[in-house]
């Protein structure tokens, strides 16, 4: 079984082939195709987790669509003194497949 954790966005993520993701968004070559970057591979019984064989490890995604996340509300109220302020957040997000790990 073959696995690599991968920082998508923010935070990091662990995907095989064939796992479908969301993270934040990014922008896809003219193929529609991304690279991520790994951060820890496991190939059977062997992890790998050094910097320089982990730059030799390719991790592509096809992109399968643009979207955006739920609406957040963020509201902020000042007792006793008439401030309030309301103000909502969509962000937006990529939905990508696992294609290789190599």
């Amino acid at each position: 079984m073959v696995y690599a954790v991968v920082r998508a966005g923010g935070r990091q993520e662990k995907v095989e082939v064939g796992t479908i993701v969301t993270m934040d968004r990014i922008k896809a070559d003219k193929d529609g195709n991304v690279q991520l970057i790994p951060v820890l591979l496991v190939d059977g019984d062997k992890i790998t987790s050094d910097a320089k064989s982990l730059a030799k490890v390719t991790v592509t995604a096809e992109v399968l669509n643009d979207l955006r996340g739920p609406k957040i509300v963020i509201q902020k109220f000042k007792n006793k003194t008439g401030y309030k302020k309301r103000q909502g957040h969509r962000q937006e997000l990529t939905r990508v497949k696992i294609t290789g790990i190599k």
